[in-house]
């Protein structure tokens, strides 16, 4: 094994694409090493948000042609796995932490901020709303006061999100095992 330096503008091409992502984000989740198959059906289930069983030969056969004719040989010509085509055995390769800021999280059980946001938003909106039409306790003396506590909601759920996903530090040459 040599190695090879990859910067971190080689490191995107080759991680710019969710299936090269996900390839080794199961290889690291299944300890470095796989045969073709399951990686295969687990892809395809990702790629179509459903349980592994529920996977359709053809959505298999489509993730199965990629992965074999581009993805896998890509990743390997680019030291960051082993792939044997003869045996449908991938190996990652060592230094498989260094890849960790470029891969998915949480492919399955992501959590969704989108919605938290939504619903911060609209607990805003209807705040803005009761205190415009002086209904009920809200008045527009309370107005202030509403709106900044959603400031702070809207701050912390910000400061949560980016804590979940704030990548770890990475230089601009990596040093990959091949």
């Amino acid at each position: 094994m040599t190695d090879t330096e990859l910067t971190q503008a080689e490191l995107f091409d080759v991680f710019s694409n969710a299936r090269r992502r996900r390839t080794v984000r199961y290889l690291t989740r299944r300890g470095g090493s796989c045969d073709l198959a399951p990686l295969v059906e687990q892809v395809a289930a990702w790629e179509n948000d459903v349980d592994r069983d529920e996977v359709t030969r053809t959505q298999r056969r489509r993730v199965y042609i990629s992965l074999y004719q581009t993805h896998l040989p890509m990743l390997e010509d680019n030291g960051i796995v082993d792939w044997n085509a003869d045996d449908h055995t991938i190996e990652l390769l060592p230094n498989e932490e260094l890849f960790e800021p470029y891969l998915d999280r949480r492919l399955d059980g992501q959590r969704p901020w989108h919605r938290v946001y939504a619903g911060v938003t609209t607990l805003g909106i209807v705040a803005l709303a009761l205190s415009w039409l002086s209904v009920g306790p809200v008045s527009a003396a309370v107005a202030p006061a509403i709106a900044l506590v959603l400031s702070v909601i809207v701050l912390a759920v910000s400061v949560a999100q980016h804590v979940e996903r704030r990548p770890g530090s990475m230089g601009t040459t990596i040093g990959v095992g091949r």
